[in-house]
């Protein structure tokens, strides 16, 4: 059981530093041409961006499907995968670009900081010029007291 839980919570590091590094340098380098669709404002529910979802929930189930039948490493880091995307949704789909509207705008200090950095990585709709590209690691500046 401890094996399981700890490949799952590698599955999920893995989303988040390989997610940021694929932000960063990818999305905002060579894919521009997709993402940035999700810097620009849509009149559409969907937006091309969202082939990159689709992309990382595929690699989540094929390492699901490879590793069902023993159970072992590539099963329990697929499932880490698939928090890590259940929680992306919920997080950055629909707590700060508003998706579907399920909740309020965060109360809870971390939550917060994790949507003011999203909406500092959004100021600009260009290329180059983002900043804070993690999801769940962002710079501690966007944790500090807001005003009251």
């Amino acid at each position: 059981m401890i094996t399981a839980i700890a490949f799952i919570v590698l599955g999920f590091a893995a989303m988040e530093f390989s997610g940021w590094f694929i932000h960063k340098f990818l999305m905002h380098g060579p894919l521009w041409v997709i993402h940035k669709t999700h810097h620009q404002p849509s009149k559409s529910f969907f937006e091309l961006n969202d082939l990159f979802s689709v992309l990382f929930g595929s690699v989540a189930i094929v390492l699901i499907l490879l590793g069902v039948s023993e159970l072992d490493y590539r099963f329990w880091m697929g499932m880490g995968i698939s928090l890590y995307g259940f929680l992306y949704f919920i997080l950055h789909d629909v707590m700060v670009h508003r998706r579907l509207k399920w909740f309020d705008r965060p109360k809870n200090s971390f939550l917060k900081g994790i949507f003011k950095a999203h909406q500092a990585h959004h100021k600009t709709n260009q290329k180059d010029d983002a900043v804070s590209f993690g999801l769940f690691v962002v710079p501690k500046k966007f944790f500090k007291n807001e005003e009251k």
